[in-house]
């Protein structure tokens, strides 16, 4: 596995916008929440919080249920979909909850209003809460069927004025190639968004890498089980690989 040459950045954020997959909240387990997990994540926001970063979330829903696969097992589409939207939501009171008893103040945020378990997303609410430094879980995607979470995150980043959507992932960063699979692939330190479109990288679907490319959101890509790694992107440091 080679690496290249490691991109130069100093500039720490301020307010970010961290997507986690639902994937990452399960564990070895492959599926259900993994409270370990769940403890290890909010021990590392906490950290970042504590030192004054603004901190949007948005929590995928496919350690539950994932619309996509629904859909190809005969599901309608649409129905599939606002079942993952749902799963989302439940992801987001898990962390809430691990993230309050470690003492960071949080809303939860829903594009489908659920007044008994989460606010409404409001845009100018949720950068309210951001300003008096609680941190915002967004959940139910956009509340529109065929969009991912991926694209919520960079909705959601552009619309609360983040710096940087932090794609939080099992690995270091953009390989040419599955590293678990091909021992010789090579990690991209930066790319361009273009480049990523191309070459058809598995970073994050077209719709929000367009996104994010005509609004100039970087996108940094990085292992989320690597102790510290969140902080060290936060600080600026060349961690995993950025997308600008």
């Amino acid at each position: 596995m080679t690496t290249s040459t490691p991109a130069i950045r100093t500039k720490p954020y301020k307010r970010i916008l961290l997507k986690l997959s639902g994937e990452a909240l399960a564990g070895d387990a492959g599926y259900g929440i993994d409270t370990h997990v769940l403890k290890e994540l909010a021990g590392e926001i906490k950290a970042v919080h504590e030192s004054g970063v603004q901190i949007g979330i948005v929590v995928g829903g496919g350690n539950i249920f994932r619309g996509v696969k629904g859909a190809t097992e005969g599901m309608d589409r649409a129905s599939a979909d606002y079942m993952g939207m749902l799963a989302t939501v439940m992801n987001c009171i898990a962390l809430q909850d691990i993230l309050e008893h470690e003492g960071v103040r949080t809303r939860v945020q829903s594009a489908i209003e659920m007044r008994e378990l989460a606010e409404p997303y409001i845009r100018r609410r949720a950068v309210r809460h951001l300003e008096k430094n609680r941190v915002v879980i967004f959940g139910a995607g956009t509340g529109n069927p065929y969009f991912t979470t991926d694209t919520t995150a960079a909705l959601r980043a552009m619309e609360t004025g983040a710096e940087v959507v932090l794609k939080a992932t099992k690995v270091d960063g953009i390989y040419d190639a599955d590293p678990k699979k091909n021992p010789s692939a090579k990690k991209f330190a930066e790319l361009s968004y273009i480049d990523v479109l191309n070459r058809g990288l598995q970073v994050m679907d077209s719709t929000a890498i367009s996104l994010c490319m005509d609004n100039r959101l970087p996108i940094v890509v990085f292992d989320l089980h690597e102790k510290g790694s969140l902080r060290r992107v936060i600080a600026g440091e060349a961690v995993g690989t950025l997308v600008k």
